[in-house]
């Protein structure tokens, strides 16, 4: 009879580097010794955010596709649907916080890292546009390396094309509320992600667009221990709140309302 731990059962934090039991993470996902915030699939973001059995997903079919013959891209794309059961590294629908409505966008760090590509460019625009139709407020989380390398300028130009879909929805007058989460880097933040009505992060998210490590060796400088760190960006102004995971669904609950009972400001 073996007595090695059943696999799986057993993780090492990436933070303190205790192994942490799966049952130890908690609902929240966070280790017990060090408080560090484990990342979330966009399933269990979702879950955790919205009332349950309010979430709606939109129907929009797209396909990636290799457009310049990168080397081992289609492999990527295919393990990737395996490990997530998703089709693209952001899910979007429609979905009530506390009985108010809004569409929601949420990205994935674990496809692909949560790359941005052209389905994923294709996928935030349609939810957008339904927002426009429906008339109702969005709620992006982003999880993101950035722009996906695999499509080259394809993935960049959806950072444009993003910037111009929000800013059809300042018109329309619809508020825009972005959460960021861990990580949130590159192309990503550097379009869309403060782009916000309300810009919030996640306590514990690291936020930037070139990775630490880089500006290190490109400068070269010494860089503050909480460089990139949500904490550091609000200390900064460059964010509206930190808030702990657990009470995220209530902060965006009382931002929505705060936005349908006054008809609030607009981005843009």
């Amino acid at each position: 009879m073996s007595h090695y731990p059943v696999a799986g059962t057993w993780t090492s934090c990436p933070a303190c580097g205790r192994h942490v039991h799966q049952s130890q993470w908690g609902r929240w996902q966070q280790c017990p010794y060090c408080h560090y915030w484990r990342r979330l699939p966009a399933v269990d973001r979702i879950t955790q955010l919205v009332d349950p059995g309010s979430f709606t997903a939109l129907t929009t079919t797209v396909q990636s596709q290799n457009r310049l013959d990168f080397p081992n891209y289609d492999e990527k794309l295919r393990q990737a649907k395996l490990k997530t059961a998703q089709t693209e590294a952001v899910i979007t629908g429609q979905a009530t916080f506390a009985k108010w409505p809004a569409i929601v966008i949420v990205m994935d760090s674990y496809f692909m890292m949560g790359t941005l590509n052209t389905s994923v460019t294709r996928l935030i625009i349609a939810a957008m546009q339904q927002a426009r139709k429906q008339k109702l407020p969005v709620i992006i989380v982003t999880a993101s390396g950035g722009a996906r390398m695999q499509e080259g300028l394809y993935a960049l130009v959806g950072m444009n094309l993003i910037l111009a879909e929000v800013a059809r929805l300042a018109a329309a007058k619809l508020p825009l509320i972005t959460v960021l989460t861990d990580p949130t880097m590159g192309g990503v933040s550097a379009s869309f992600a403060f782009k916000g009505d309300v810009v919030i992060a996640e306590a514990g998210a690291t936020i930037g667009f070139a990775g630490a490590r880089v500006i290190q060796q490109t400068m070269p400088t010494t860089l503050p221990a909480d460089f990139q760190s949500a904490a550091s960006l609000l200390a900064h102004g460059q964010l509206d709140a930190v808030v702990l995971r657990p009470e995220l669904r209530a902060y965006l609950s009382q931002v929505l309302a705060t936005y349908q009972l006054s008809g609030g400001p607009t981005h843009g």
